[in-house]
């Protein structure tokens, strides 16, 4: 059993447009795919009942079993994914088509429901032009197979297998959307790493680019001098620790500037989460941080990192929403937070080390936070100034 919460959750989900990765997944997508076989009671019955001699009944459990193997195999590898060339699925689908058309003219109309799965075949095999094609063409042989077999009512069946067709289309697009997408949001991942990437170097270069040469050109000049100067040199040696002792300090800044945890970050970074771990998010749209103090932003984005975390990892919840609010106060423009879940709430024993380091955080930024359960789920409100603290203002 999984030690990471989230991790057994999304355990328990069978991702759309993924291949399967447990027996459990495998399972649950065959059953999916078998549950279609329903229409091929028919053919079962009629080859059980004992109407056709021995010949017969081998040859058509024969077709019948080459039949659902060729469809399975199609629709499970082909369907939503590219597995096969085009070619070979044309193959597959002519091969299902024609042994439809062979056993319901061999066997009798109680083999009609084979175009059902000819039908579904070409929904979710084939690209969409060619799939607007072959489905009515498969209803219309059908058609013409059944009045010769016999069959009155088959212009009531060819409704059905359009309906089955075109809707296998929307199953096939939708999986294929959702594997795009997935791919989608990996190469915007990728090149946002590239970005901030080049943002470290740029802002590396920038920093000790000049240091590091004004470093090196007065090490040059103070060796020079050394021997017959030494006065100079040591004036030199004094500059090279100066601006050595700069450089530190910019590099300092930026690094903590780096580690800031930043609230705009912490909302992308709270919709993605939420989203896989399958909960709805409400989120704010646009949400304004104009004039927010830098020791505000950064409590306030460590806040709400703790709350989803929360909210994915304990609660259990199927929707959370979050809010941004400001408002005035006789101290001041605060910023709120508001972070409020449907889930199992808190577990009633007091707040824990999450909870409590986060208040710590907050009242050194001269905020407040308010944790607790409500009748049904969690809700966490952080409050920080949305502008200069009156403590810290200059003096007269």
């Amino acid at each position: 059993m999984s030690s990471n919460p989230e991790e057994a959750r999304d355990g328990r989900l069978v991702r759309i447009g993924w291949p399967p990765r447990t027996r459990r997944e495998v399972l649950i997508k065959t059953l999916w795919i078998v549950v279609w076989l329903v229409f091929l009671g028919s053919p079962v019955g009629d080859l059980v009942s004992g109407g056709h001699s021995t010949g017969g009944a081998v040859a058509g459990w024969l077709g019948l079993s080459v039949f659902v193997a060729v469809y399975l195999v199609l629709v499970f590898r082909q369907m939503g994914r590219r597995s096969y060339t085009l070619r070979t699925v044309g193959v597959l689908v002519g091969t299902l088509a024609v042994l439809a058309v062979v056993l319901c003219l061999a066997f009798g109309k109680e083999w009609l429901g084979l175009f059902v799965y000819v039908s579904v075949a070409c929904g979710a095999a084939l690209p969409l032009r060619l799939a607007y094609r072959t489905i009515p063409l498969t209803a219309v042989a059908m058609l013409l197979v059944g009045l010769r077999a016999g069959e009155q009512d088959a212009l009531d069946l060819v409704l059905l297998v359009v309906l089955i067709g075109f809707a296998m289309t929307g199953v096939g697009q939708l999986v294929r959307t959702t594997i795009e997408l997935r791919q989608a949001r990996a190469t915007v991942a990728q090149l946002a790493a590239n970005e901030e990437r080049l943002r470290l170097a740029r802002d590396l270069h920038d920093l000790l680019g000049h240091s590091l040469s004004l470093i090196t050109l007065k090490s040059e000049l103070a060796g020079r001098m050394l021997p017959g100067h030494p006065d100079k040199a040591a004036q030199q040696i004094a500059d090279i620790e100066q601006v050595s002792r700069q450089a530190l300090v910019d590099v300092r800044e930026a690094v903590t500037g780096y580690r800031r945890a930043r609230l705009a970050d912490e909302l992308a970074g709270t919709r993605v989460a939420l989203t896989a771990a399958n909960v709805t998010a409400d989120l704010p749209v646009d949400p304004d941080f104009t004039g927010l103090p830098e020791e505000s932003e950064s409590a306030l984005a460590w806040a709400l990192r703790e709350a989803v975390t929360n909210v994915v990892r304990h609660s259990g919840a199927r929707r959370c929403r979050v809010e941004l609010l400001h408002r005035q106060t006789l101290d001041g423009p605060v910023l709120e937070l508001s972070v409020e879940d449907d889930g199992q709430g808190g577990s009633g024993k007091g707040p824990g080390n999450g909870l409590t380091g986060l208040t710590e955080r907050l009242e050194k930024a001269g905020g407040t936070l308010e944790a607790g359960p409500l009748k049904r789920g969690f809700r966490l409100v952080a409050r920080v100034p949305a502008g200069p603290r009156p403590d810290i203002g200059s003096g007269a």
